[in-house]
């Protein structure tokens, strides 16, 4: 009798477990929302980005729900407290209902992209040029010496810009630049030139769903960095691991 007063009592508590868990206030999804990047953000859920958050929130309990939305549309998502995170922001790129967390997950290498017939860019003279990248990306707040800029809608046009001479350097992360002039007709007209590195972070809402869902981020970030998990995920996409 008494052995199954026991097992009764372990069976209740493995009933409610799963509302004691409900009651904690830890949610149980994130809603991420990403620009599609080729092999870094598809849209079926495939790519370096998914892959880091996958093993950084399904371990805790948390799954992942992507929407695949263009940049500017997933920071909106986010403030609107439409999604709970959105992927590729810089820190404090915004200000306004957005929260950050302690740690990046990788870092963009960013780039200049001009004609041969250039002079070479560095982060020194980049003011004393003609500069054009995507609208939202803020490139300004990250560069020093900054003043000349425009903003494009999307990078369809870029290498007309560049030929026609209404921009010196197109700013962009290395692999958009690659996806740039893997449309070129003549490719060896253009120069990439390497000017710095930027960390990337989640953008999360600045809400109580959004700081909870941070604060896993960053104890998991933690975690893998320091156990070196990550590693593996950067080798398979051939991507450089920026935690050395």
């Amino acid at each position: 009798m008494r052995m199954k007063w026991v097992w009764l009592g372990v069976l209740l508590m493995f009933s409610v477990l799963p509302g004691v868990q409900a009651q904690s206030g830890q949610p149980d999804e994130i809603r991420l929302a990403s620009e599609v990047w080729e092999d870094y953000t598809e849209t079926d859920g495939t790519g370096l980005a998914w892959d880091i958050m996958r093993r950084v929130f399904e371990p805790a309990g948390v799954r992942l729900d992507i929407h695949s939305v263009p940049y500017t549309r997933s920071v909106g998502l986010v403030q609107r407290g439409e999604a709970d995170a959105w992927v590729g922001s810089y820190r404090d790129e915004l200000k306004d209902g957005v929260f950050y967390p302690q740690y990046p997950y990788d870092r963009d290498q960013i780039v200049a992209l001009s004609l041969k017939d250039k002079p070479l860019p560095t982060l020194d003279n980049l003011g004393e040029h003609r500069l054009v990248w995507v609208r939202g990306y803020r490139y300004e707040e990250y560069l020093p010496n900054v003043r000349d800029y425009r903003e494009v809608q999307r990078r369809a046009g870029i290498l007309g810009m560049l030929d026609l001479g209404h921009a010196d350097f197109y700013i962009d992360a290395r692999p958009e630049v690659d996806q740039v002039l893997s449309e070129a007709a003549k490719s060896r007209r253009y120069r990439v030139t390497d000017l710095t590195q930027l960390p990337l972070y989640l953008g999360f809402a600045d809400t109580p769903r959004g700081r909870a869902l941070a604060d896993i981020y960053d104890r998991r970030m933690a975690a893998l960095v320091a156990n070196g998990e990550l590693r593996s995920i950067f080798a398979h996409w051939h991507w450089p691991y920026p935690f050395d």
